[in-house]
């Protein structure tokens, strides 16, 4: 297998490598040949159907001369202006548009776009949302390339372009069977040929697309990571993987509570640690201060090394804040007794209220989740170099234009003096959204006057990132004497991620609401959603999946109950909660005025019972559900719609000695049209690792607003001696016209309920609590 994987992945390196495209190196990569005309579209240019790619900042582009360039050789490249973290966007996106360009994958090299939106449209890497945003403008680009190279050759030839017609990287003259290649065409793409026809960008509407029969790549998954090479030899640059002449090393000590500020210092014994040159104060935050660094002592040194043995010596007295009394625990308490009580009501359909004053019986359970961190593999890091009124900046950012911009906002400069390369993530997850330590990097430049690198550890970014909030979460139904829910209530009770962006309410805000809880898909005559008040005392941030986790995990946790509370099949009361295949009217249902579609058009993106009743009975039948299993083994079920896809998780738990383990796992998923099934099978193999994660081992507590863990021996992670395995993933045979919905996300909010209805069927004992810790007492 690993001689396979190296043999394709050198393959992919022959015609791959890892660069930052500009304006100027844009010139450099096609000067031996030819970048086409610039040509500029409107960011809402028409598009087949609408997608909430238009309504984001900056939109969409579909001008091919911004993303591909030709040579002479017939050489294509093709611009990734998406981050890449593990998603594969750096290799789906381009593989659509080569693949309707009629472009052969081995010949075609893929740039990284550095930070800049009114030039490539939106370049925020998240929400699921990079194929199901870009797949219509990268077959839109891919057409029109097609179209001008066609043209191109016709004139050569002085033939109609019907007889004209592009094969694989070559176009073909049917009556003569003549070929002309790529790189021969190309000098007629460009104006700056004065002797050569021009062949310009054409209009929409004289543009034909391929066929699905036509298609080399798209829907095929057999292309290779571009990446892959470089990340399985260590060729692959990460963030810290860049050095600049000069450059000097940073870390910070950060106040211990969010709000807190230094009082006073003592840095002598850190100045005293040989490389350490300087030590400088960053001034801190107070929230909601959006990505705003937290502040503390900066120390400055030659290496890395140097400058954490410096901070290690520092002596600080911090003043703590308003945050200083903040306890997880007794916070957990405040927050149940808080999803008791009557809340800000987000959804209302029927009369909850008659339904449980005339239900023959009621039934209630309680579900809860603490603070989680990211902890990609690779914490953040960012070098800037700040230099004669310009900041230039290498990261491993998900945001790049929006990390431009809160740059320029913190230097006091315009975005146009700030350019932000953006290096492969090892691991975001949501937490490289944030530049916070970016920012760091570019005050701290601009202080010292040289390249600076701010290099966070472990035990920082368990301190001191955005968190995922803690939540509780409250259900309770009312039944009929036939044992039929009559009302349903389900009240959220969680900090929000708003308190980072505006004052906080305590409560959330229309997108939270709208990720399992506001949206709950039940066919249920009666419904309330409410929200309790709950004030954050962290930094709340977009974490993968973010509210779709408690509310998946107690939604399908608590069907599952339900189902064991009447003495019925667990499935088959699920199935009766879905009710039968429709498309949801939110009108109807009592959803809110705001009701968040993940930024989609409800028309094109509707919830579809019928598509989460399907996958459920996929991971079903996979997974085995109602076989005789041996003692100490059960298997669970869960289904949830995020991102507007459609996944449910059946798996296998078996106990050995008390610890948990997986030992099956069966994904069905509907994510409408399957570009890159390679990339969603991965996708949905890294959320089981990353579900069983969460449910086992990811939680922090704080005392005295302090986060009580450091790193992976105390905050732990699934590792090889312990993990999801038999990861199988079933996807829906969707046509073309099924649209392309997300997929980083959703695998991972199923899978934690599913776990913990598979140890209740194996053990009988009831986890309401995330985590659940690996083993059982």
């Amino acid at each position: 297998m690993l001689h396979y994987l190296e043999q394709e992945a050198r393959a992919a390196h022959a015609r791959t490598r890892i660069l930052n495209v500009s304006r100027r190196t844009m010139l450099g990569v096609t000067a031996s040949g030819f970048a086409l005309a610039a040509f500029v579209r409107p960011a809402g240019a028409f598009a087949p159907y609408k997608t909430g790619g238009e309504s984001m900042p900056h939109g969409l582009r579909t001008d091919p001369s911004v993303f591909v360039s030709i040579d002479r050789e017939g050489n294509v490249t093709i611009v990734a202006h998406r981050s890449e973290m593990g998603t594969g966007s750096r290799t789906s996106l381009p593989m659509v548009l080569a693949d309707e360009m009629g472009a052969d994958w081995d010949r075609v090299k893929i740039v990284q776009a550095e930070g800049d939106e009114p030039k490539y449209g939106n370049q925020d890497t998240d929400g699921s949302r990079s194929m199901r945003h870009h797949i219509q403008s990268m077959r839109q680009m891919g057409a029109s390339m097609r179209y001008m190279l066609e043209e191109a050759a016709a004139s050569r030839l002085d033939v109609p372009r019907s007889e004209v017609k592009t094969g694989v990287h070559e176009v073909i003259h049917g009556p003569s069977g003549q070929t002309l290649g790529f790189g021969e065409l190309a000098e007629h793409l460009v104006r700056e040929q004065p002797d050569m026809p021009y062949v310009g960008v054409p209009a929409f509407e004289d543009l034909t697309f391929k066929d699905e029969s036509e298609f080399r790549y798209i829907g095929k998954g057999e292309v290779s990571i571009t990446d892959l090479f470089d990340i399985t030899t260590g060729r692959a640059v990460y963030g810290a993987d860049v050095t600049l002449p000069g450059m000097k090393y940073a870390v910070i000590a950060r106040p211990p509570v969010v709000g807190g500020r230094p009082i006073r210092y003592d840095d002598s014994a850190a100045r005293a640690v040989e490389g350490v040159e300087t030590v400088l104060g960053l001034e801190g935050s107070t929230p909601p201060a959006k990505f705003a660094p937290l502040g503390g002592i900066a120390v400055i040194a030659s290496n890395t090394w140097s400058a954490i043995q410096g901070r290690d010596l520092l002596e600080i007295e911090w003043d703590d804040g308003p945050n200083a009394s903040y306890n997880s625990e007794a916070y957990l308490e405040e927050m149940r007794q808080t999803a008791r009580q009557p809340g800000k009501v987000v959804r209302e359909k029927g009369d909850v209220d008659g339904a449980f004053s005339s239900a023959a019986k009621t039934f209630a359970a309680e579900y809860s989740q603490a603070h989680m961190a990211h902890i990609p593999m690779e914490p953040p890091v960012a070098i800037a170099s700040v230099k004669d009124g310009k900041c230039e900046i290498w990261a491993c950012v998900q945001s790049p234009y929006g990390t431009r911009t809160d740059v320029a906002d913190a230097l006091k400069m315009s975005p146009d003096d700030v350019t932000v390369h953006v290096t492969l993530l090892g691991g975001g997850f949501g937490r490289k959204s944030k530049c916070d330590f970016v920012i760091e990097a570019a005050l701290l430049s601009r202080m010292v006057g040289a390249p600076v690198r701010v290099q966070w550890t472990r035990e920082d970014d368990v301190h001191h990132s955005f968190n995922h909030t803690t939540s509780v979460e409250r259900i309770e139904v009312a039944l009929d004497a036939a044992g039929k829910v009559t009302g349903w209530k389900h009240n959220s009770v969680a900090p929000s991620i708003l308190s980072t962006f505006a004052p906080d309410s305590g409560h959330q805000f229309f997108i939270e609401s709208g990720m399992g809880h506001a949206d709950m898909p039940f066919d249920i005559a009666n419904v309330r959603a409410d929200n309790g008040k709950a004030m954050a005392h962290t930094r709340i941030g977009w974490f993968r999946s973010v509210s779709n986790i408690p509310r998946a995990f107690a939604v399908q946790s608590f069907a599952a109950e339900l189902a064991n509370e009447l003495g019925r099949d667990q499935k088959e009361v699920l199935l009766e909660l879905i009710g039968p295949a429709r498309k949801l009217d939110p009108k109807a249902e009592g959803f809110p005025d705001d009701f968040w579609n993940y930024g989609e058009v409800y028309e094109n993106y509707p919830i579809d019972t019928g598509r989460l009743s399907n996958v459920l009975e996929m991971a079903a039948e996979a997974v085995g559900w109602g076989k005789d299993l041996p003692e100490g083994e059960g298997i669970g079920l869960a289904v949830h719609r995020s991102f507007v896809t459609y996944v449910a998780c059946g798996l296998r738990t078996k106990i050995v000695d008390g610890k948990i383990t997986v030992p099956e796992t069966h994904f069905a998923v509907d994510c409408g049209y399957a570009a890159n099934p390679e990339r969603i099978r991965s996708q949905m193999e890294g959320a089981a690792v990353m579900g069983m994660t969460l449910a086992l081992f990811s939680g922090l507590t704080f005392e005295d607003g302090r986060v009580m863990q450091s790193n992976f021996y105390d905050y732990d992670v699934v590792r090889s001696d312990n993990f999801p395995q038999n990861v199988q993933v079933h996807l829906v045979d969707n046509p073309f016209s099924v649209h392309a919905a997300g997929v980083g996300e959703p695998g991972v909010p199923p899978f934690a309920p599913a776990l913990a209805n598979a140890i209740f069927n194996a053990t009988g004992k009831r986890l309401r609590d995330m985590p659940f810790g690996d083993t059982l007492s």
